[in-house]
């Protein structure tokens, strides 16, 4: 069942209820005003017979006679309930003292429920009741014991018109109600069908966009600015997600497959040159061998660096425990020195810190920012390293006095396979992979990192990671 036809039916079910509750309480107040009115003129009619009404004779007939009416039958019974008055008209017979010991209340007790009477039908000595007719007509009664004169009171009216009345009123609330729900049904329907229909428009584009994969088509929004409309532009700013993750897909993979290929490619001509020249000089051999082993150790780097790259895009978390940076900082700085030639690595200050993370992870943070300051300073420059507490923030700098990196570029070196052209030419075996796994690192670690450079005068890189707390509490 669709949302449209939902809200249709839910919408003509709930003015269907109000429309129902409203008929039967206006039924129930109408129906009980006429009943109501039949009793008072029975009430009325007993007290204004009952003090002149004599026990026997000539005159109790007589007032009978004339105070009956067409619609109004009245009669007298004795002490044993049989009539004293001559009195024939079509009242069906009466037993007063059966009305009296079993009363009952007005001819529908539901009615009675709903709306509350306006007529006092608890009298004195007096009590109600409905009688049917020998056609099936009902009456209404009004018996009233006379201790005085001894005698008892009855006084009848037809119900067959106000039945009627009723029955047509039920009809028509009925008939209303119906055609009430009808209309709410059809006019619900109406409205949400224009309510969602830039939900059907939104869905189209969807399914459009699927098959045709044109990730460039957006939903139109228009002026509204209702919930719709905010759905039409949130479902546009995730259509720009997925647009730009789709195209940093293939532009990885492109990448990826172009920095596998190179590596790959000078492993296959080096094999295959010394495979075919069985007659080669032993230096030879060992230089196209020498240099089969610099491409793997390449490719090994690259495909570890895939995979760290492809943990971070599965949402992989890191191990977390207190780690001492300063230890990390300082094992890493032992290791870099192996990668060293001619530049000098200086510690300008290193603090005792702890933080909350994952200690390989932590190392390989600072080896990637010192390796690519050796890579890219000259013989006899400087790279220096400091770790300091700032304002509760464990701050790693990285500085060398290298090529630099042009200012254009600074925005794209933390996307992947993204290297500078003066980098690129001094470092041909480079990954491009480094800094976008340092900026995943320091961001998994709840930190930042941020590079500053000039070109020709070096680069700056700092490192922000919260310091561990409870360490320093403890300290």
């Amino acid at each position: 069942m669709s949302i449209r036809l939902r809200l249709a039916l839910w919408c003509a079910g709930m003015i269907g209820l109000i429309l129902a509750s409203l008929s039967l309480l206006s039924y129930a107040i109408h129906t009980r005003a006429h009943y109501d009115d039949i009793d008072r003129v029975l009430v009325q009619a007993t007290d204004h017979i009952a003090p002149e009404l004599p026990t026997t004779g000539e005159n109790l007939s007589r007032l009978l006679r004339d105070a009956s009416a067409p619609d109004l039958s009245i009669r007298a019974y004795d002490a044993d309930g049989r009539p004293l008055d001559p009195v024939s008209d079509v009242a069906p017979p009466v037993d007063p003292l059966a009305v009296l010991e079993n009363p009952s209340g007005p001819p529908f007790d539901w009615v009675a429920r709903l709306a509350p009477s306006v007529v006092d039908i608890n009298q004195d000595h007096g009590a109600w009741g409905t009688l049917s007719g020998a056609a099936g007509e009902r009456w209404r009664v009004y018996a009233l014991h006379l201790p005085e004169q001894q005698l008892y009171l009855v006084v009848q009216a037809p119900l067959e018109r106000i039945d009627a009345s009723v029955a047509r009123f039920r009809r028509l609330m009925t008939g209303l109600s119906l055609a009430g729900v009808g209309l709410t049904t059809g006019v619900g329907i109406l409205l949400a069908q224009r309510a969602l229909r830039p939900v059907s428009v939104l869905t189209n584009t969807a399914a459009e966009i699927a098959l045709s994969r044109e990730m460039e088509r957006r939903v139109p929004v228009g002026n509204r600015q209702d919930e719709l409309g905010r759905l039409a532009s949130t479902f546009n700013s995730m259509l720009s997600s997925l647009e730009a993750a789709h195209r940093a897909q293939q532009r990885f993979v492109s990448d990826a497959s172009h920095e596998l290929r190179a590596p790959l490619t000078i492993i296959q001509a080096n094999l295959e040159f010394v495979e075919r020249s069985t007659d080669l000089p032993p230096a030879e051999r060992e230089a196209a061998l020498n240099e089969a082993g610099r491409e793997v150790r390449r490719l090994t780097q690259l495909v570890a660096d895939l995979l760290a790259l492809a943990r971070a895009d599965a949402g992989v978390a890191l191990q977390q425990q207190p780690v001492e940076l300063d230890r990390v900082l300082l094992d890493a700085v032992s290791d870099a020195r192996h990668l060293a030639r001619g530049q000098r690595l200086v510690v300008a200050g290193i603090e005792p810190l702890v933080v909350q993370g994952d200690v390989d992870r932590l190392k390989q943070l600072a080896l990637i920012l010192l390796d690519n300051a050796v890579k890219y300073t000259p013989e006899g420059r400087a790279v220096s390293v400091e770790l300091g507490n700032h304002s509760g923030w464990a701050e790693l700098e990285v500085r060398d006095e290298g090529i630099g990196i042009p200012v254009e570029d600074i925005p794209h070196v933390f996307e992947r396979f993204f290297r500078a052209d003066p980098a690129r030419s001094r470092d041909p075996g480079g990954t491009g992979l480094g800094l976008p796994i340092a900026r995943w690192i320091a961001e998994q670690h709840g930190g930042t990192i941020t590079l500053t450079s000039e070109v020709g005068k070096g680069t700056d890189v700092l490192v922000r990671i919260p310091i561990d707390r409870r360490a320093v509490a403890t300290a």
